[in-house]
């Protein structure tokens, strides 16, 4: 294909007499163009500097940097963004995660507010020497218990226990024996029949326990006379 040559008009007042190449002694009168930003200066010039080319974009000194080049000044996000994420619903996410509204986690580093709630029971055991008269067991401490028992014992009702929570408690008789446990309201056993343990000195009884309820923590049979 030939190569297309730009033509030219020539007028005798209103009339086009006539069409003609340009040639390089020809110039192009800035009135002629309706861009009021680009001159034929600039068309005539191999390159643009910095300043036409903020006067044809229209904002001064915003060209974005060529690849590999630095940004300067401060980058914008909007106002309910902290460390880029927006906090906009962040309350309602929250909430809907957690049940407590406005429970916003702590960043790295921050202190953590309110009450840890365990969710299972602790494996510690409650090793106890000296027991007699009331006893309450520390069931959020402990999750076993072994009580030598040196009079006796009846057990309070506790309001520590978790459902779920299961453990054994061990009895001990002291030197002298026939120590009894009585049991408060909270604690049940099989028929209603009580404790009945190892009398002789020394003797060790075990019993296992569940907590099914809130105020019901239910005794297996005793397992008597260990040796």
């Amino acid at each position: 294909m030939a190569a297309r040559i730009p033509v030219k008009a020539i007028y005798s007042g209103s009339d086009v007499t006539s069409l003609g190449e340009f040639t390089s002694s020809d110039t192009i009168a800035g009135s002629y163009l309706t861009d009021g930003s680009v001159t034929a200066a600039k068309l005539a010039a191999d390159t643009a500097t910095q300043a036409e080319l903020d006067t044809v974009s229209g904002v001064a000194s915003a060209a974005l940097p060529k690849a590999g080049g630095t940004m300067t000044g401060n980058l914008v996000m909007g106002t309910n963004l902290v460390d880029g994420i927006d906090i906009s619903a962040r309350d309602a996410i929250l909430t809907s995660t957690t049940t407590t509204a406005g429970a916003a986690l702590p960043k790295a580093g921050g202190t953590m507010t309110g009450t840890l709630v365990a969710t299972t029971a602790t494996t510690a055991t409650d090793t106890d020497t000296s027991n007699t008269g009331s006893i309450t067991l520390n069931f959020t401490t402990n999750q076993n218990f072994v009580l030598t028992l040196t009079g006796n014992v009846t057990l309070a009702n506790p309001s520590t226990e978790q459902v779920g929570q299961s453990g054994f408690i061990a009895f001990i008789q002291d030197g002298t024996g026939s120590r009894t446990v009585s049991l408060g309201t909270d604690y049940e056993t099989a028929g209603a029949a009580g404790l009945t343990l190892t009398a002789t000195a020394s003797a060790t009884d075990l019993v296992p326990y569940l907590v099914v309820a809130s105020s019901r923590i239910l005794l297996g049979t005793p397992q008597l006379a260990f040796a």
